[in-house]
């Protein structure tokens, strides 16, 4: 578990641009149960999340078509929220940084860590993009 004082900046890049943070088990299933699309974040403490993921989340709510919920959960510090997250995500292996589109509680997107790691925010901005388009 990382301290609280750590991640605090971690977290505040994305509740700053309206993401919900969830931090336990009910808090992910009440998301999930919602009509609409949600976007989950599993952030996390990388170099990659800071760089790529966060920065690509933030860049892909600026479309028209947007989800309409929007939550993260925190590998490392909200073990039981991301737990519960990840499997919803399944047959996704767990992996951070992540992102999700789910529908109607149903997974329709994932981007795992290796379609993050090395990628340019705003290429990952586009396929989420992408998806809200589908999607949303």
């Amino acid at each position: 578990m990382y301290p609280p004082e750590l991640v605090k900046p971690m977290r505040e890049d994305l509740t700053s641009v309206g993401f919900e943070e969830l931090h336990t088990s009910e808090a992910v299933e009440a998301a999930l149960a919602k009509e609409g699309t949600t976007l989950v974040v599993v952030n996390s403490v990388c170099g990659c999340a800071a760089a790529n993921a966060r920065p690509g989340a933030k860049i892909s709510l600026q479309n028209e078509k947007r989800p309409s919920n929007i939550v993260t959960v925190f590998a490392g510090v909200d073990k039981e929220a991301v737990d519960t997250a990840r499997g919803y995500m399944v047959p996704f292996p767990p992996s951070s940084p992540s992102m999700a589109l789910f529908k109607d509680g149903e997974l329709v997107h994932m981007l795992e860590r290796h379609h993050i790691e090395g990628r340019p925010a705003e290429l990952i901005a586009e396929n989420l993009v992408d998806a809200y388009n589908e999607h949303c």
